[in-house]
C-alpha cells in the first residue's frame, strides 16, 4: 500500500500489479510515437510544408528526444514514482502535480473521443453501419480489454504496436528500394524533393520552424512508458534505458519514411487527409495499398484509443491516491486495475460518440481544438521541474545522476525556448491560433479549480497535501 496524505488524513492507495512484463513495456514505448497523425497527419504537413517537412520532423524530434531524456534523468534519480506526473510534482510542488496531473487527463480523455470517432469513421468503409454505432462498440470493447488487466493492456498494444512497427519497417524497406532506383523503371527518384516548384523549401526557411508547431504533436505519446512503468516488474533502470532509445523511433519511423514518400511522391501531389505513405505504395505498384494502409491506419487508431484509456485511468488514479481528485478512485476490483477510473475516463468518449450524431464535424474539430497545446504546456513544466530536481540532486545526491541531460543547463533552457516559440508561432498561425486559446482557457480552468481547493483546505486547517521528497 501507498500512503499519501490529504484533508489531514492517511490515504491508503492500494499498490497496482506488477503485471507488464519487458515486451509489453518495450513494445509500449515504442508504438507510443506511431499513430494515425503519422500515417494521414503528415499528409497535411507535407502539403504546407512541402519536402521541408522532413527538417520539421526532425527539429519536432528533437524537442522530444530532450524531454524524454529528461525524464529519464529524472527517473533515474528519483526511482520508484511511476507517473511522470509526479516527477513535475517534486520539482515545482504540489500545485504543479495537480495542474499538470489534470491537463494530461484532459488530453488523454479527448484523443480517446477522437480515436474513436476516426476508427469508427475508417471501419464505416467496410461495415454497414453508423458510425456512432461503430464507434460504441469500439470503446466498449476496448474499455472492457482495460479492465480485464493491465497485462491485457499491454498484451493487445504489444500486438497493435508490433503490427505498426512491422509496417513501417516493411514500408521503409519497399519504398527505399523504390526511391534508390532498385525497382524504379526510371532510376532514383531523389530529384523529387527538389523539383517541384521552390526547391527543397518552397516555402522558405521560415515555414521549416513553422512547421513544428504542426508536426509536433503527432510525437506526442513517448512519455506513456513512465505510466506503464508503475506496473511493471522491470527497474527504473530499465525504464531509462527505454526512453534513451527515443532518437532510433524518430529518425526510423517519422524522419526516414516521411523522406521516402516525398522522395517518391511530388509534394504537390499529396492530398491533405489522405495517406501519403499509401500514395507512396501505389507509386510502387503494390496492389490494394489504399486497402493495407488503411488497415494498418485503423490499428494506429485502435492502438491510440487502447492506450488513451489505460492512461487516462492511472493518471486518475495517480491524483486520487494524492488527493487531487475523490478518494474513492484509488479503488482496485479483483484484477487490481482501476476500474472506477476507467470508466471515468471512458464516459467521455462514450457520450463523445453518440453526440457525433448531430454535428460530427463541428464536433471533431472542436475536440482537436480543445486540446491543441496542452501537451506543450506539459512538456514546459517537465522541463522546468528537471532543472530544479537536477540542482538539487548535483548537491544533495549527486550519484543519483547516472541519464544526464547533455549540454546542462542550456539544452535544457533551449527545449523551454523552443516550446515557448511554437507557441508564439501558433498565436500568429491561422488555424493553430484557436487551439492554442482553447488550451489556455483549460488550463486557466485547472488553475482555479487548483486555486478554489487550496482555499477550502486551508480553511480546513489543511493547505498542503500529498508532498512528495527526494
Amino acid at each position: 500500500m501507498n500512503r499519501t496524505r490529504a484533508e489531514g488524513a492517511e490515504i491508503e492507495a492500494p499498490e497496482l500489479a506488477k503485471s507488464l512484463r519487458s515486451r509489453h513495456v518495450a513494445m509500449i514505448s515504442i508504438g507510443g510515437i506511431i499513430g494515425a497523425g503519422l500515417f494521414v497527419g503528415s499528409s497535411s504537413a507535407i502539403a504546407t510544408i512541402g519536402p521541408a517537412v522532413v527538417a520539421s520532423y526532425a527539429l519536432a524530434g528533437l524537442v522530444v528526444l530532450v524531454i524524454m531524456r529528461m525524464l529519464s534523468e529524472m527517473a533515474a534519480g528519483s526511482p520508484g514514482l511511476g507517473s511522470f506526473i509526479e516527477y513535475i510534482r517534486l520539482g515545482l510542488g504540489d500545485w504543479a502535480g495537480f495542474v499538470s496531473g489534470w491537463l494530461y487527463w484532459y488530453f488523454w480523455v479527448v484523443v480517446v473521443a477522437i480515436e474513436a470517432i476516426a476508427g469508427a469513421a475508417l471501419l464505416h468503409e467496410w461495415i454497414d453501419l453508423p458510425v456512432w454505432q461503430i464507434g460504441l462498440a469500439l470503446m466498449l470493447a476496448l474499455t472492457a480489454v482495460n479492465l480485464m488487466s493491465s497485462r491485457s493492456y499491454g498484451e493487445f498494444e504489444f500486438w497493435f504496436s508490433s503490427i505498426k512497427v512491422a509496417a513501417i519497417v516493411i514500408f521503409i524497406l519497399i519504398a527505399g528500394a523504390y526511391a534508390c532506383g532498385l525497382t524504379s523503371p526510371d532510376g532514383p527518384t531523389f530529384s523529387n524533393l527538389t523539383a517541384h516548384g521552390g526547391g527543397f523549401a518552397p516555402f522558405g526557411g521560415v515555414s521549416i520552424l513553422a512547421g513544428v508547431t504542426t508536426v509536433i504533436f503527432s510525437l506526442c505519446g513517448a512519455e506513456i512508458v513512465t505510466i506503464a512503468a508503475a506496473e511493471s516488474s522491470e527497474s527504473s533502470r530499465t525504464m531509462s534505458r527505454l526512453t534513451g532509445t527515443i532518437i532510433i523511433r524518430i529518425l526510423l519511423f517519422y524522419v526516414l519514411s516521411v523522406l521516402l514518400v516525398v522522395a517518391i511522391v511530388p509534394w504537390t501531389e499529396i492530398v491533405p487527409g489522405s495517406s501519403p505513405f499509401a500514395a507512396a505504395l501505389t507509386r510502387t505498384h503494390i496492389p490494394g495499398a489504399a486497402t493495407i494502409m488503411n488497415l494498418i491506419v485503423l490499428t494506429a487508431v485502435l492502438s491510440c484509443l487502447n492506450s488513451g484509456l489505460y492512461v487516462t485511468s492511472r493518471t486518475l488514479f495517480v491524483l486520487a491516491a494524492r488527493g487531487d481528485a475523490p478518494q474513492s478512485l484509488v479503488a482496485l476490483n479483483k484484477r487490481q486495475v482501476p476500474a472506477r477510473a476507467i470508466l471515468i475516463g471512458s464516459t467521455f468518449g462514450y457520450l463523445t460518440v453518440m453526440t457525433s450524431v448531430i454535428a460530427p464535424e463541428v464536433l471533431f474539430a472542436f475536440l482537436v481544438n480543445a486540446s491543441g497545446a496542452i501537451m506543450l504546456m506539459v512538456y514546459a513544466m517537465v522541463c522546468l521541474a528537471q532543472i530544479k530536481l537536477r540542482r538539487r540532486m548535483e548537491r544533495e545526491r549527486p550519484e543519483r545522476l547516472t541519464n544526464r541531460v547533455w549540454l546542462f543547463p542550456w539544452l535544457s533552457y533551449a527545449a523551454i525556448g523552443a516550446i515557448v516559440a511554437v507557441m508564439v508561432a501558433m498565436l500568429f498561425t491561422g488555424t493553430l491560433a484557436t487551439q492554442l486559446y482553447a488550451s489556455l482557457l483549460a488550463a486557466a480552468v485547472v488553475v482555479v479549480a487548483y486555486w478554489f481547493r487550496s482555499r477550502v483546505n486551508a480553511s480546513e486547517g489543511d493547505g498542503s497535501l500529498g508532498r512528495s521528497r527526494v
